[in-house]
């Protein structure tokens, strides 16, 4: 494991979308009360349009908005950290960096 802090002009301005990567498509999501594809109607009323154009993207490499850029450079509230371990376990060129985050329990004692 390797805390990476990254300065300003080093932070991503692409998100990597691994479906174009995958050996087969994903199954779409199911409507839970047909259990049947959801429509594009159904799905809208629970994600924003912009998810979902990145969610259905069959592009490798999805432009960070602007907005979320300008929040990058001024916040970031945990740091990426990079598994070199699980890198050299899978053998594989990709880097892998993932966000720890411990979960706040939200119950009162």
């Amino acid at each position: 494991m390797k805390k990476i802090l990254l300065e300003e002009h080093e932070i991503p301005k692409h998100w990597y979308n691994i479906l174009p990567d995958l050996p087969s498509p994903l199954e779409p999501p199911l409507d839970p009360q047909t259990n049947q594809p959801m429509s594009p109607e159904k799905l809208k009323a629970l994600f924003p349009e912009a998810l979902i154009e990145q969610e259905m993207s069959q592009e490798r490499w999805i432009p960070i908005p602007q907005e979320v850029l300008e929040v990058y450079s001024i916040w970031r509230p945990t740091p990426l950290i990079r598994a070199t371990k699980l890198e050299k376990y899978l053998d594989t060129p990709a880097k892998i960096y993932y966000k720890y985050r411990r979960h706040r329990s939200t119950r009162k004692p």
